[in-house]
């Protein structure tokens, strides 16, 4: 197995790649002490079964640019094929500003065909290419040089058999004329928004028992705090401070240093220095906050009148479309989403695009009135009235 570590080497096989109808793609990396993934290794496949339509590419060797790499990702001919993308293209995209298109995720795909929810990739391996995987080097330093052999083999195996995973997802696509499914879920992925953070917004992510808006504002400020000392100092944000402590921090809202000292749940790096200074800072303008400014929450679904008989009829249709479709309910309608239907409410997922097709049309119907379902054996029939 070739592991390239010069751009002259990189560019030479991306020159191979030009012209081949795809790529499969997978990356190694570390973020356990930083902020942003690090990049450790890319792997990288070409159709076909010769030792050299594979390699690993060391983007830690000295002086080798990506460069080559990024013009294939661009190119509109070549479709790059990953499994469970997010964090590769996220990593593509912080770093130099590319999302590969277009781009195919066969995670995405696999449920689309049925094969349940965010199945992974060892699972497929061995439904579709028939093999096993060696996952003895899956938590290990991908940092670290020299990489070992076992390594290097782990590494090559979740692009190789992908290849074969792709080619049998494709066509299953094809045949069932669910390409367009798959694209539309692949849009999200593909949204520069996807990849970034703002701090100002990070207190979304924050979860908190109390609603009250005062309280609210002083859990922006210090999550906006966190999230831009984090990203500066590039360390990960658990490291400044946790969720559990900014919620107590929220509460308390400390005034002095002695009163941080008085934290149970705060690290003890916390409590001096600029981070200290900060969570001060923060709470400070959370507390003084004007009214016209403080954060509210969206409590429109928790407000909803649910008919419940109506919410356990669409559960029923969907277990049918289910059966019927072969894609998991989950990823048609999650509960959330057949509550929000049965009490009137008509902006959810479930009734735009493919889900529309597949459930949303009868779920709509059923809630007029104008079907009606029936036991048929084990199953469920839709009965027009």
């Amino acid at each position: 197995m070739k592991t390239i570590t010069t751009t002259e080497d990189l560019a030479a096989f991306c020159e191979r790649a030009k012209g081949q109808p795809y790529v499969t793609v997978d990356t190694e990396f570390l973020r356990e002490r930083t902020y942003y993934s690090k990049l450790c290794l890319v792997q990288i496949a070409l159709p076909g079964n010769d030792l050299n339509d594979a390699v690993l590419v060391d983007p830690l060797a000295d002086g080798l640019s990506l460069d080559p790499l990024l013009d294939v990702f661009r190119d509109p001919n070549i479709v790059k094929v990953f499994h469970a993308a997010r964090q590769d293209l996220e990593i593509f995209f912080i770093d130099h500003k590319v999302i590969p298109q277009p781009l195919f995720d066969t995670q995405v795909a696999a449920m689309v065909c049925g094969f349940g929810e965010q199945v992974g990739y060892e699972t497929l391996v061995k439904r579709i290419a028939k093999e096993g995987l060696d996952k003895s080097s899956r938590f290990t330093d991908w940092s670290r040089r020299p990489l070992t052999q076992a390594q290097k083999s782990y590494a090559l195996a979740d692009v190789t058999h992908l290849r074969q995973i792709y080619e049998f997802l494709a066509r299953k696509l094809a045949e069932t004329r669910r390409e367009r499914w798959v694209e539309e879920e692949l849009a999200l992925l593909s949204d520069p928004e996807t990849y970034i953070t703002r701090p100002e917004d990070a207190w979304q992510r924050v979860k908190t028992r109390s609603n009250s808006p005062r309280f609210l504002a002083i859990v922006r400020e210090l999550a906006n705090f966190r999230e831009d000392h984090a990203q500066r100092r590039n360390i990960p944000r658990s490291r400044v401070f946790k969720d559990d402590a900014l919620v107590e921090l929220a509460s308390t809202k400390p005034v002095t240093m002695s009163d941080l000292g008085s934290s149970r749940l705060l690290l003890r790096e916390a409590r001096k220095g600029d981070i200290a200074a900060g969570i001060l800072a923060a709470v400070q303008k959370g507390v003084n906050c004007p009214k016209d400014s403080l954060p509210q929450i969206d409590t429109r679904r928790d407000k909803l009148q649910v008919n419940p008989a109506l919410a356990d009829l669409l559960r029923v249709l969907l277990k049918a479309k289910t059966e019927s479709s072969g894609v998991a309910s989950r990823l048609i309608a999650p509960a959330a989403d057949l509550d929000a239907i049965a009490a009137g409410m008509r902006d959810v997922a479930a009734l735009s695009g493919w889900r529309r097709e597949v459930f949303g049309e009868d779920a709509l119907r059923l809630c007029d009135g104008q079907i009606a379902l029936a036991a048929k054996g084990k199953s469920v029939k839709v009965i027009d009235l």
